[in-house]
């Protein structure tokens, strides 16, 4: 099963719960109050996803490792470039 999958079979679980609890399509007799806080539950649950994914991109941006090796190359790269730049004639 891919993740595409996964994730649209939880989806549908949980959007097929809400109908249950919200509009009561089997007569299930579910209380009033339960109806009122199933309503605005795809709004929470959106609020909750987008607080969730800017909290993983805020940890994952701060524990980003840096690679000093890959920087150093980098560098050795540039100085190579510019002298090879310099002698086929280029002013910077």
């Amino acid at each position: 099963m891919t993740k595409f999958m996964e994730w649209l079979f939880g989806v549908s679980v949980v959007l097929a719960a809400w109908v249950l609890v919200a509009f009561d399509p089997l007569d299930l007799k579910v209380p009033h109050p339960y109806r009122e806080v199933a309503w605005p539950m795809p709004l929470y649950l959106l609020v909750s996803f987008g607080c969730y994914s800017l909290l993983t991109v805020g940890y994952r941006v701060a524990t980003f490792n840096d690679c000093q090796e890959a920087a150093e190359e980098l560098q050795a790269q540039i100085k190579e470039a510019k002298k090879d730049l310099k002698k086929k004639g280029l002013r910077m």
